[in-house]
């Protein structure tokens, strides 16, 4: 027996693909949530231990052993951020990472905090991303209004200019009949008065 059979190498490759874009987009958003939250519990715990070393004078951080991941959202909020993490678009899904970073830097919230200022990122997302459709939609209605307006103007001006219609004499109608042309521009419809 090989040892490709024990450790599933064989494996196809289109595992993968056969995840859906917004689940893909779903758990790494929340990912990054819980990683963030962990990074936000380290540097409580240094500024913590920076405190007390002020305080005391003395550093007793090699001591205290902390829980991996003290934190953790409720499942009723986690159910929810999912929810709002299945509106965000597959393109979006880094700009809300970036941005997510930078508010987090900006603010370096509590861990507790973390998960309000993800809300507010996702909701300032899923509100660019209804603006953003809104404004594809109206230019889609304005483009077909135009064409449509167009053509109706083009068949409008169609049916107002009909030449074999009209009784305006050509050249060579005089030039046939033998007659002296009357004195107008050739280019031009004669327009008569009638009185």
């Amino acid at each position: 027996m090989s040892l490709a059979s024990w450790f599933k190498w064989n494996e196809s490759p289109n595992r993968i693909s056969q995840r859906n874009p917004t689940e893909m987009v779903v758990e790494t958003l929340m990912m990054e949530l819980s990683w963030q939250i962990k990074q936000a519990e380290k540097q409580q715990r240094e500024r913590e231990n920076e405190y007390r070393k002020i305080k005391t004078g003395v550093d007793y951080g090699w001591l205290v052993s902390y829980p991996k991941h003290s934190y953790d959202i409720s499942p009723g909020e986690r159910l929810q951020l999912e929810d709002m993490c299945t509106k965000i678009h597959p393109s979006y899904c880094g700009p809300v990472i970036v941005r997510f970073r930078q508010v987090v830097a900006e603010y370096e919230p509590e861990a507790q905090e973390v998960s309000r200022l993800f809300r507010s990122v996702l909701q300032e997302a899923a509100e660019k991303i209804k603006e953003e459709e809104e404004a594809k939609k109206l230019a889609r209605q304005w483009n077909t209004k135009n064409r449509t307006s167009l053509s109706l103007t083009t068949f409008k001006s169609r049916s107002r200019i009909s030449p074999f219609i009209s009784d305006i004499k050509t050249i060579s109608e005089d030039v046939e009949r033998g007659t002296q042309p009357t004195r107008r521009v050739w280019s031009m419809p004669e327009f008569r008065n009638i009185k």
